[in-house]
């Protein structure tokens, strides 16, 4: 097909033009989800949208080079690749820029995110993400922190019927490494069958596997399953002690309005946490809106230094009507009192002024017009 055979206005696929109002209720969520991550003391920073691709994928560590959207930089000659994920450019920017910056630092963000292939759950390729790093410690008082800044951020927003799942992304290599060893080639569809709560398929890789089975059980809403896996823990010495009682210290400040579940062999979208991590869903909408949790990142001299975040991805919400409020317009005629509409701007009101004789107040979605100094509804 030929340029002048692609219609008018065609975007490529999994891309979409947000129109009014909803452009405006997107940047209204965000902005109510930032302040709110200010109040907390996190500071905002803007990485730009690409960058060369060989920096970027560096620090990618949860996606492939093949999922980035690539194009030549004409100044450069070198690949640029579009950011699928801010976080990663927020680690940059910790390690790099901020490198001196005193510990712990404070970052958020927001921005759109753009990856080569969409997901069967959602069709677009490009989102929204906005979210806040805790960069320079991963202890429970900082996933306390994060974890309540995100239910805060998302309730300011308007947000109700709250499930915080909670995962423990590298409970199989801290097993394997110490009380239930597994041959080094086993360790990967150790991980692959828990994740898919597959106990035939566990059982069938090996005896040493077969006793990872209880970890499936230790599945489902939060209280029950900590103590399944409490027991399992009693029963192999208590290797997961500091981490069990880190989930505890996490989960007691929490609301009573907020469901919490444990699936702690959760590891879908987790690749690159390490001992905590977890998923935000709302009654209403399928799959989850946020996730977060622990990880390093590789700063310049080598060492990796600890963090702690999360990621929202509002679109569903956007599309759900949050964020959205209709402002009060009201239409300006010709020769309108220029001080009286001045000061219902400064009440709130959005004014239209008329450009020419004989325009429509209401056709521009406007509920009232100035009569002299005072607003009269249509």
């Amino acid at each position: 097909m030929t340029s002048r055979m692609i219609p008018p206005g065609l975007l490529p696929e999994g891309l979409s033009d947000r129109l009014p109002p909803q452009a405006e209720a997107s940047a209204r969520l965000a902005r109510r989800v930032l302040d709110t991550v200010a109040t907390h003391g996190y500071e905002r920073v803007m990485p730009p949208l690409a960058e060369f691709e060989d920096t970027l994928t560096q620090r990618l560590t949860s996606m492939r080079a093949q999922d980035l959207v690539r194009a030549v930089d004409p100044v450069s000659q070198r690949t640029l690749a579009f950011r699928p994920d801010m976080t990663a450019q927020v680690g940059r920017i910790a390690a790099t820029r901020l490198a001196d910056a005193p510990r712990p630092l404070r970052l958020s963000y927001a921005g759109p995110v753009i990856r080569q292939k969409a997901s069967q759950l959602r069709p677009e390729r490009e989102k929204m993400q906005l979210g806040a790093e805790l960069i320079g410690s991963d202890s429970s008082a900082a996933a306390v922190e994060i974890v309540n800044v995100a239910i805060e951020a998302l309730q300011a927003a308007g947000v109700t019927g709250l499930t915080i799942d909670f995962t423990l992304p590298d409970l199989v290599d801290t097993l394997s490494a110490g009380p239930l060893p597994l041959d080094a080639r086993e360790v990967e569809a150790v991980r692959t069958q828990l994740d898919a709560k597959d106990a035939g398929a566990l059982v069938a890789i090996s005896p040493a596997a077969a006793a990872y089975l209880p970890l499936i059980e230790a599945t489902g809403p939060f209280h029950g399953a900590m103590e399944r896996l409490e027991a399992f823990d009693a029963r192999i010495g208590g290797a997961l002690g500091s981490r069990i009682a880190g989930l505890r210290a996490i989960a007691k400040p929490i609301g009573w309005d907020i469901t919490l579940t444990l699936d702690p062999t959760e590891r879908h979208g987790f690749e690159f946490q390490n001992w905590f991590g977890f998923s935000i869903f709302a009654d209403g909408f399928i799959g989850e809106i946020g996730r977060g949790g622990s990880y390093a990142i590789a700063r310049a001299d080598g060492a990796d230094e600890p963090a702690m975040g999360f990621s929202l991805y509002p679109d569903p919400l956007i599309d759900a009507g949050f964020g959205d409020e209709s402002p009060r317009r009201i239409f300006l005629p010709l020769g309108h009192d220029a001080a009286a509409a001045a000061a219902l701007r400064a009440q709130g009101w959005h004014t239209v002024a008329a450009l020419k004789e004989g325009e429509d107040g209401a056709a521009q979605r406007c509920s009232h017009w100035l009569d002299g100094t005072e607003p009269r509804a249509y």
